[in-house]
C-alpha cells in the first residue's frame, strides 16, 4: 500500500502572554497534504487516528507509517460549499463492534442537501469500513451549501448527540416539525429514545433534544459536570457557547448578539436576549468563527487543567478559555502566529493537543506547552 511521506518539522515556539507559565507551546507537524481535513478520532492502543477530509476520504495516520490511502467503504458525499464528510467517532463499544460513525453532506433529488449520520464497521487492517448503514437524515433537504452542522457526540450513558446547522434557513430553526438548528438525540443503534422532548408532540420530529441553533461547529462532553456543551457561528458577531437542554430553545433567529453580513438588524431578531429562549453561557461580540472544542481533563499538563480549547476559523487561533461550573472566561490564544485556519482539536490519549487545520495543504499539528 502506498503511503504519504510523513513530514517532520522542527518544534516552534509561540509566546502567549495571558496563558499560566510556561507561556509559550510547542507545536509538531506530524503531518501535512491534508486537504481540508475536519475531523480525527484516536484509535485505542496507539493504533494511531482517523482523520476525514471534507472532499470525501477517511485515512488513517500512525506514527511510523504516516497516512493511508483511503479508506474504502465510506458513503458518498455532497462535497459543496461547506458540505462534504464532516465528523468521524468511535462508538462506545468500539473494542468489540469496530463501529466508526460518520456524519456528512447527502443531497437530495432536487439538488438541495442536508446532514446524513451513519455508521459501519473498521476493518481489523483499518483499510475499508464495512456495511456502512445511514440511521438519520437531516429532513427537508434545504442547504444550498451552508451551515450543515454535524458534531457528533457520545454521552457515556447510551445516547449519540448530533449537532445540526440552519441550512441558512433562519426560521427553521424555530420550526419542531424540521431538523433544521437542532441538536438530536439518538440511541447508540439510531433509533429516538422513549424519553426525547417532543416525542409525543404532535407534529414534532421526536428525534429533536434542543432547538433554536444557528450552525454548531463545536460540541464535547463537560467531564466536570457531565453535560453537552456546544457552540456555534453567529452570523455577523455573536458566536456562542450553550449548554443544550432537554427540549429548550435557544434562540435563533430570535435571540441573536449578531447582525446580517450586510450589516443590518437580523430580520427575525426581537434583542439579544428574548424572554422563552436560553441566553448563551460566554458569546463573542466580534465572531471569531468558532470551530471544534475540547475539555482540557488530562493530569499530564496541569497548567492546562480545566481549560477549554476552541478552534478559530476566521481569527486563525485555538482560543483558551477557563472553566469554573458554568463561569467561562477567555483567558488568550495559541497559534495564532501561524496564521491558520483551525478546525478540529482534540485532546490525545498521550495528554497533547492534536490540532488540524482547514486548509487546500491542511496540517496536523501536536500542542503541548514548551515546558511540559
Amino acid at each position: 500500500m502506498h503511503r504519504s511521506s510523513l513530514i517532520f518539522l522542527p518544534a516552534l515556539l509561540f509566546p502567549v502572554s495571558l496563558l499560566a507559565a510556561p507561556d509559550a507551546v510547542k507545536v509538531e507537524v506530524l503531518q501535512n497534504r491534508l486537504d481540508h481535513p475536519w475531523s480525527l478520532a484516536f484509535l485505542p492502543d496507539n493504533n494511531g487516528l482517523l482523520v476525514t477530509l471534507r472532499g470525501g476520504q477517511l485515512r488513517h495516520w500512525q506514527v511510523e507509517k504516516g497516512l493511508s490511502d483511503p479508506i474504502i467503504g465510506v458513503p458518498k458525499v455532497w462535497a459543496s460549499g461547506q458540505g462534504g464528510l464532516l465528523d468521524v467517532v468511535l462508538a462506545p463499544d468500539f473494542a468489540q463492534s469496530r463501529r466508526v460513525w460518520l456524519s456528512y453532506a447527502e443531497v437530495g433529488h432536487d439538488g438541495k442537501a442536508g446532514t446524513a449520520v451513519g455508521y459501519g464497521r473498521l476493518s481489523d487492517d483499518v483499510s475499508r469500513i464495512e456495511g456502512f448503514l445511514v440511521v438519520f437524515r437531516q429532513m427537508p433537504k434545504l442547504s444550498t451549501g451552508n451551515h450543515f452542522g454535524g458534531r457528533l457526540v457520545f454521552d457515556g450513558k447510551g445516547y449519540l448527540f448530533i449537532g445540526l446547522g440552519e441550512n441558512n434557513q433562519r426560521p427553521t430553526a424555530q420550526e419542531l416539525d424540521k431538523l433544521q438548528g437542532k441538536v438530536v438525540r439518538l440511541t447508540q443503534d439510531g433509533k429516538v429514545p422513549s424519553d426525547n422532548p417532543f416525542v409525543n408532540t404532535p407534529g414534532a420530529r421526536p428525534e429533536i433534544w434542543s432547538y433554536g441553533i444557528r450552525n454548531p461547529q463545536g460540541m464535547a462532553m463537560n467531564p466536570w459536570s457531565n453535560t453537552l456543551w456546544l457552540n456555534e457561528h453567529g452570523p455577523r458577531g455573536g458566536d456562542e457557547i450553550t449548554i443544550p437542554e432537554k427540549g429548550k430553545n435557544y434562540g435563533w433567529p430570535l435571540a441573536t448578539y449578531g447582525i446580517n453580513y450586510s450589516g443590518l438588524k437580523i430580520p427575525e431578531s426581537q434583542g439579544e436576549q428574548v424572554k422563552g429562549t436560553e441566553p448563551p453561557l460566554f458569546y463573542w461580540k466580534v465572531s471569531p468563527a468558532v470551530s471544534g472544542m475540547a475539555f482540557y481533563n488530562s493530569d499530564v499538563h496541569p497548567q492546562w487543567k480545566n481549560k477549554l480549547f476552541i478552534g478559530a476559523l476566521k481569527e486563525k487561533a485555538v482560543i483558551v478559555l477557563s472553566v469554573k461550573g458554568n463561569s467561562v472566561t477567555e483567558d488568550g490564544r495559541i497559534l495564532e502566529d501561524r496564521g491558520q485556519r483551525i478546525r478540529d482539536v482534540r485532546v490525545g490519549p498521550d495528554g497533547a493537543l492534536y490540532v488540524l487545520t482547514d486548509e487546500s495543504d491542511g496540517q496536523l499539528l501536536k500542542v503541548s506547552p514548551s515546558g511540559g
